[in-house]
């Protein structure tokens, strides 16, 4: 697996934020894909009642940031992304015809997946190796990387849930995650797991269901090998906060390390998800 490069807002958006591109009214209408220095969103059908999200998509880190100090290894590492959850995201969204949005910057930089006053939004240690240039972070630095990185990303996943409602759709949201098969020597024996809010685990649940029923053989955890319902997190910040059907998937990393492996997982998500959104009928913005 090749480490990402970072590269720069590329032009495919047009001044007022959103790309040029054909798209048809109402519930068929297609969002164009954007990309921009802080995240990418795959072109998709509003009909498809489906935003997916993949929040640590990318390792890449602007040159100017010298790998924050760290060698080509630990880049390579769960810490610096989740490993396969790109590929995974992006198959998905093309299985179910729906738009996605991907972060294009590493989780080191500044998590995306974490409220801006959480302690763990920039991690000075993770995982047992120390990252130099996040040490001496100062608050000019931190607002920096919120205003370069985080914020556009968080904009981009909110203004896909507005064009979705605005055409009268209410999107089901779900975000791609990968966790280490083997987590300080202990193996982790899930395939695959659902994490939610315990307020709000419908759709989670559902997901969760429809997955064990299509696959006996898999075990898929509930809330584990970690815990949904993270406040100020982005599941919370635009799925329970808006009253949206959510669930945030994690797939164990040596399953979906290659392309055959994300082509299976993806499927799998898809028929998952498909029979959870029938569950609970066509996605109306005017519904819950």
């Amino acid at each position: 697996m090749e480490r990402i490069s970072f590269t720069e807002t590329d032009g495919f958006t047009s001044g007022n934020g959103m790309a040029s591109g054909p798209a048809r009214s109402g519930n068929g209408a297609v969002l164009p894909g954007i990309e921009a220095e802080s995240h990418e969103r795959l072109p998709g059908r509003i009909d498809s009642g489906v935003i997916v999200i993949c929040d640590h998509a990318s390792n890449a880190i602007p040159p100017e940031y010298a790998d924050l100090g760290l060698p080509p290894s630990e880049l390579m590492r769960h810490i610096a992304w989740d490993i396969g959850a790109a590929g995974v995201a992006r198959l998905l969204a093309e299985a179910l015809s729906a738009p996605a949005v991907l972060s294009r910057f590493s989780r080191l930089l500044i998590d995306p997946n974490r409220g801006e006053d959480d302690p763990t939004l920039i991690m000075r240690i993770s995982d047992g190796s120390v990252i130099p240039g996040n040490a001496h972070l100062d608050a000019a630095e931190r607002q920096r990387r919120l205003e370069r990185f985080y914020r556009p990303y968080d904009k981009a996943i909110a203004q896909t849930i507005d064009a979705f409602l605005a055409a009268g759709t209410r999107p089901a949201l779900v975000s791609v995650h990968s966790f280490t098969p083997v987590w300080r020597g202990v193996p982790r024996p899930w395939h695959a797991a659902v994490l939610y809010d315990p307020r709000d685990p419908g759709f989670s649940q559902a997901v969760r269901d429809a997955l064990i029923r299509q696959n006996p053989d898999l075990l898929i955890g509930d809330n584990e090998p970690y815990r949904g319902g993270l406040a100020g997190d982005t599941m919370d910040r635009h799925g329970f906060s808006r009253r949206l059907p959510h669930v945030l998937i994690e797939l164990r990393q040596d399953l979906v390390t290659g392309e055959e492996g994300q082509r299976l997982w993806a499927r799998r998500l898809a028929r998952a998800v498909r029979e959870a959104l029938d569950g609970i009928g066509e996605p109306d913005a005017n519904t819950g």
